[in-house]
């Protein structure tokens, strides 16, 4: 395990792909956004204009493909075309509010979304002084989250209300044009190689919006990232990880870091709704049954807290519950924040327990922090939100009073 400690980089933002102020927002207010349309959304509204609905894809494409938000930069497009797209229409992205890149190449953003609330969005390298070196994107799909995890800062935010797609696939569009600044249209490149619905929020509760987030970003005409690459983390909402497995192939993540109910029940709530047994058989049912495409594994994921979940019987217990789980297990240590009332395993504690389960079969990494020094890290997306449902204050005041018992 190695955790970086780079010293973080204050960028200014500059309104390069998106509009960023009150004005161009109320110009805007009339306009159809086509960001985050699908195709057939987009042929529809087309055929309103009396256009062809093979416009669909080449706006598509010059959408997400090139970056560009500009009708008139559009050049395979009529000019009479572009003014009447200019006029009725425009591609928008979430506002970026503060955006901060760390010295690992880590970056992170603040978006504010309709109504002013704000969502963060990080990208992490894996190689980021290779141009083509693997980045992967988390994603928020809500904001604030209404799980409540005991490990998780933004789950002390509260939940405020679903993304739309726009704001969803915004994410993805920012983070690649934060690449391409200055770079001409026609040398414009994808960057973010992987995208993990792993940000703020539950992307199960926000169904349809996510879904359909991630077909724009598995078309072909759009990302044309391989189902591999696109990452579903859930909480265990059962009942949605059937629907899921009908209708869209991507890899599945479980936010497990309990290997029983009892201990489950303190750290993620909604295990007292769907217990693990409940959780296991859809899992399985993800790779086997519902879907003849689904010939992967899950990917566990499992925070290191000290003296709460990483003992060597939590260790066997969890081979115990993943034995007959393709599975493959991400153990996460610990990142703090404010009033946390945890703190992360140690390096030799965490060794141990993955050497329990590698002797047991599975393939068990240790995730790599990154981002700490700018609050990008897992379980760390909260710093620039807003609270507005008073969960965080509520919750503070709560261990202050433990602390003075």
């Amino acid at each position: 395990m190695l955790t970086m400690n780079a010293t973080a980089q204050k960028i200014p933002v500059v309104a390069t792909f998106s509009p960023t102020d009150d004005n161009t927002d109320n110009a805007l207010s009339n306009k159809t956004n086509l960001l985050g349309l699908s195709k057939g959304q987009l042929e529809v509204f087309f055929e309103s204009l009396g256009e062809k609905k093979f416009r669909a894809t080449q706006v598509m494409k010059w959408i997400y493909q090139f970056g560009v938000s500009d009708f008139y930069q559009m050049t395979n497009l009529s000019k009479k075309l572009q003014a009447v797209l200019d006029d009725k229409a425009c591609i928008v992205p979430p506002k970026v509010k503060f955006k901060e890149f760390s010295n690992d190449g880590t970056r992170k953003w603040v978006f504010e979304v309709a109504g002013g609330s704000l969502v963060e969005t990080v990208l992490i390298p894996a190689e980021d002084s290779k141009e083509f070196g693997r980045k992967t994107l988390c994603i928020s799909s809500q904001v604030g989250c209404a799980l409540d995890c005991s490990f998780c800062s933004t789950g002390k935010q509260g939940f405020e209300r679903d993304l739309t797609p726009a704001e969803i696939i915004g994410q993805l569009w920012v983070a690649n044009a934060s690449y391409n600044d200055g770079v001409p249209t026609e040398h414009r490149k994808n960057m973010v190689t992987n995208v993990v619905m792993m940000g703020m929020g539950e992307p199960l509760l926000n169904y349809e919006p996510v879904v359909a987030s991630m077909s724009l970003m598995l078309d072909d005409n759009a990302y044309g990232l391989s189902k591999r690459r696109v990452t579903l983390s859930t909480s265990g909402i059962v009942p949605k990880m059937y629907d899921l497995a009908k209708d869209i192939d991507v890899a599945l993540a479980i936010s497990l870091h309990a290997p029983n109910d009892e201990l489950r029940n303190e750290l993620v709530p909604i295990n007292k709704k769907y217990p693990l047994a409940e959780l296991i058989k859809a899992a399985k049912a993800y790779v086997y049954d519902e879907n003849p495409r689904h010939k992967k594994h899950i990917t566990i994921e499992y925070v290191m807290l000290n003296g709460v979940n990483d003992t060597n019987e939590h260790a066997q217990q969890l081979v115990n519950l993943l034995k007959d789980l393709p599975s493959k297990i991400n153990l996460i240590p610990f990142n703090p924040f404010p009033h946390a009332p945890h703190q992360r395993s140690s390096n030799n504690r965490i060794r141990e327990f993955s050497n329990i389960l590698n002797n047991a079969g599975f393939v068990c990494t240790v995730r790599q922090t990154r981002g700490d020094d700018i609050d990008a890290a897992c379980g760390q997306l909260v710093g620039q939100v807003a609270d507005r449902t008073r969960r965080a204050m509520k919750w503070q005041q709560k261990v202050a009073g433990h602390t003075n018992d």
